[in-house]
């Protein structure tokens, strides 16, 4: 849902009413969120949950963070994680000896202790104000968090239940424009399985979970911020080679299985404290080749086979003319477009490496933080283009 609100001016710290209008908008629906996904996960769920945020707080937290997202301390702007549980529902929780209020100017003040990814100043109600008892790293499932990305821009977003992996993002602010995730576009006809783990409502939320992976490569490929292209080819094909020019600049041989191994042998011992960083550190190597000029190759079993390859078009094939856009958010319609409308050069050939292998996805990540999910679809009969920026903030 894309919303536009009228822009009004930093009332101070002082002002008990809420100034920045999206804030009010979206927080009802933020809080029906977390109501529902609290009903359907606490009567499975063997763990505590987080608290559910209610309307009031989670307007009161957007409202305040926003402000302070916009001032600068030292010539820096902020940039702070906030999470609403108790101390006491934090696992090693760092607690000041006496809490401060929630201001825009005290969290100003505290962010650059906290700007480090993974911290998270915890927030919580003391008599009928909120109130940062200190800091933490590890947060319950569900927990509602609220993330800094850049002045003005806001993500709301939760842990996911099992706890590992990117978190689910619900909302994304960025001044007037409000986008809240629509939880059913993972399950439209077509698209790909990788969006429902990106959305994190449906798939499973294991790191060994092979869709989960392909999370994480997107999120470390948008990290790095050179744009780049990553080809995911059906293992024990070869008619991908048909959609690229030959010599491959780097081409892999034999195939690199690093990450294909780590994935194989802890998905039988899922032990987070024995591989997590194993993988992570792999998924970055490999996300990091993205950034080399041309495409990164790899099969659906997480074997690298190539980077830096040109895409051309298959010998015989079509030119592609147009693909469907989507984006997962409440509100947006597809439209029909021509690839270059979408996108520059990686888009075009992305487009086209999907319009000649069908059973192939591509993914794009742009300079500009962009990320898009190419894929073929039957139904349609055309490229699918799945905007996802929003998933990966």
């Amino acid at each position: 849902m894309i919303q536009t609100f009228d822009s009004n001016t930093f009332a101070g710290d002082t002002v008990p009413v809420t100034t920045y209008k999206a804030a009010r908008a979206v927080a009802s629906l933020v809080e029906s969120h977390f109501q529902r996904h609290h009903q359907q996960v606490s009567s499975h769920y063997e763990h505590d949950l987080a608290p559910k945020p209610d309307a009031k707080t989670i307007e009161t937290i957007i409202d305040t963070t926003f402000w302070a997202s916009l001032r600068r301390e030292e010539g820096r702007s902020p940039k702070v994680s906030i999470a609403f549980l108790p101390p006491e529902s934090a696992e090693h929780p760092l607690i000041f000896s006496e809490t401060l209020s929630l201001t825009s100017n005290i969290l100003t003040k505290l962010a650059p202790a906290v700007e480090r990814s993974g911290i998270h100043l915890g927030v919580w109600m003391e008599g009928d104000e909120l109130r940062i008892w200190g800091t933490t790293r590890v947060i319950p499932g569900l927990c509602f968090v609220l993330e800094v990305v850049e002045p003005g821009m806001l993500v709301i977003k939760h842990r996911r239940v099992d706890g590992f992996g990117k978190f689910v993002n619900v909302a994304v602010l960025k001044g007037d424009q409000v986008k809240i995730v629509d939880e059913k576009s993972g399950t439209a006809r077509d698209c790909p399985s990788v969006i429902n783990s990106m959305i994190g409502f449906a798939s499973s939320s294991l790191w060994t979970d092979s869709l989960n992976i392909l999370v994480q490569l997107a999120v470390s490929m948008r990290a790095h911020e050179r744009g780049g292209i990553l080809l995911v080819v059906p293992n024990g094909k070869e008619d991908w080679r048909k959609s690229i020019i030959h010599p491959i600049t780097y081409h892999v041989q034999p195939a690199f299985s690093e990450l294909a191994e780590l994935n194989r042998r802890y998905t039988a011992d899922p032990n987070p404290i024995a591989w997590q960083g194993q993988l992570s550190s792999a998924i970055t190597g490999l996300a990091g080749l993205t950034a080399v000029d041309g495409a990164t190759i790899i099969n659906d079993n997480y074997e690298l086979l190539a980077f830096g390859a040109k895409i051309g078009r298959a010998a015989g094939g079509q030119p592609v003319e147009e693909m469907l856009v989507t984006e997962p958010v409440i509100g947006n319609e597809g439209l029909v477009l021509h690839p270059v409308q979408q996108g520059g050069t990686r888009h075009l050939s992305a487009a086209q490496f999907v319009f000649d292998q069908r059973d192939a996805i591509a993914l794009v990540a742009s300079q500009d933080g962009r990320f898009t999910i190419f894929s073929w679809s039957p139904c349609e009969g055309k490229v699918q283009a799945h905007r996802v920026d929003a998933l990966l903030l």
